[in-house]
């Protein structure tokens, strides 16, 4: 006698589990390529803060490449090169860098580096610093990451890319110098990168028949 009752409730849940499972899956559907315009539109935004669109005629989000290199852009897995071009011509290239030994963890970055080696500026991406204390470098909380602008493997001399504390050329706030300390290696190395590698990271893309030739 109750295996009828048992039977059905079992069947009731069970549609509603497809049914749940259906609903979720058209949400999805639905939304998946909303949420992946406005990423693009973030970060887009992101990338003219560093580059304005007035200084490049290409799409930068589509001209990327991705680059591999644990010793000097921090990440082990590949990381984001964005190029800026002009007519055709080389303008920059905005390095999606990290610095891993954040006071409380990596610090991921956006390090814009113009053809002749200068830097247009950095931005921070995300971070896990202190509260109050090591956050100073989000471009939203103060002008301390806006110390980069200008600045190249010889400005200042390459000796001098440390913060103060350490015989440096770059402020840091007292108390919290493993943060800028960690953001300032990370940015040299990334220049570092891009000056040993400028060619290949401006080369076109080889087009599917291309690299099947």
């Amino acid at each position: 006698m109750l295996a009828r009752p048992m039977f059905t409730a079992g069947a009731i849940l069970g549609g509603f589990a497809i049914l749940c499972v259906g609903v979720v899956s058209f949400i999805y559907s639905n939304t998946r390529e909303q949420v992946e315009a406005n990423e693009k539109a973030a970060r887009v935004e992101k990338l003219h803060q560093l580059i304005p669109a007035s200084a490049h005629d290409n799409d930068l989000y589509s001209d990327a490449i991705n680059v591999t290199s644990q010793e000097w852009l921090g990440a082990k897995k590949p990381v984001m090169v964005y190029r800026a071009r002009k007519g055709g011509e080389p303008v920059a290239v905005i390095i999606a860098a990290e610095a891993p030994d954040g006071y409380s963890g990596t610090i991921k970055l956006l390090v814009a580096i113009r053809y002749r080696g200068e830097l247009a500026g950095v931005r921070v991406v995300s971070h896990k610093e202190t509260p109050g204390l090591g956050d100073y470098i989000e471009i939203e909380r103060s002008d301390w990451i806006r110390g980069f602008d200008g600045r190249s493997l010889g400005n200042p001399d390459e000796q001098q890319w440390k913060v103060k504390r350490d015989g440096g050329a770059f402020d840091q706030v007292t108390g919290a110098t493993v943060t800028p300390r960690a953001v300032v290696k990370a940015v040299y190395r990334a220049l570092k990168y891009y000056n040993g590698h400028r060619d290949l990271l401006f080369a076109p893309v080889a087009s599917e028949k291309e690299r099947h030739e």
